[in-house]
């Protein structure tokens, strides 16, 4: 098995959602995912503390662009347009291996309770992101809690649409997302 060939993370996800797919989460072992992914366990190792962290490669990244994004957004922005704007920011990543993989990684955590509640912790950490790139921008902390948890709702619903939809529509995740955003805006002004 080589070691420290380029793309070894990716081949790391790739190699357990397939794993995760074909035989279930439980029975899938680190051994399994790094064999498959041609490299060794000590190298798995080296990108993820355990097979549970595979599915969340990126999280950080993910987490650290939304921010960054509603950060960088115009002074006069509100609350959701920071949040498009961190919603743009977070999307620019996210490629066509993240597009196929989506349904296969939601078919692997809908079968199993340990990584339904490693997704909910992803939730979390993407809200709790977003909310701190708000406060900082001056907003209440109920409001950026609030515009927060939109937009987490928009990227999730975006990137579901996104993944499901047709490989050659040609628009990106961001399309997806900020079209969700703005359906939670229309639904948000039916509220009062």
């Amino acid at each position: 098995m080589a070691r420290w060939e380029p793309g070894a993370r990716e081949r790391l996800v790739v190699a357990a959602v397939d794993l995760f797919t074909e035989q279930g989460y439980d029975a899938t072992t680190v051994a399994q995912i790094a064999e498959r992914a041609g490299i060794t366990r000590s190298t798995f190792f080296r990108h993820f503390a355990d097979k549970r962290e595979v599915l969340v490669a990126g999280q950080e990244t993910l987490s650290t662009l939304l921010a960054d994004g509603i950060r960088e957004a115009p002074a006069d922005a509100g609350p959701l347009d920071a949040v498009a704007a961190g919603l743009e920011r977070a999307s620019s990543e996210m490629g066509q291996t993240s597009r196929e993989l989506g349904p296969r990684i939601k078919a692997a955590v809908a079968a199993s309770t340990e990584l339904q509640e490693r997704d909910a912790l992803k939730t979390v950490g993407l809200a709790a992101a977003a909310t701190a790139a708000l406060v900082e921008r001056g907003l209440p902390s109920p409001t950026a809690h609030l515009a927060a948890e939109i937009g987490v709702l928009a990227f999730k619903q975006g990137f579901s649409q996104w993944s499901e939809a047709a490989h050659d529509d040609g628009k990106p995740l961001s399309h997806y997302a900020l079209a969700a955003l703005a359906e939670l805006r229309t639904a948000t002004a039916t509220l009062s």
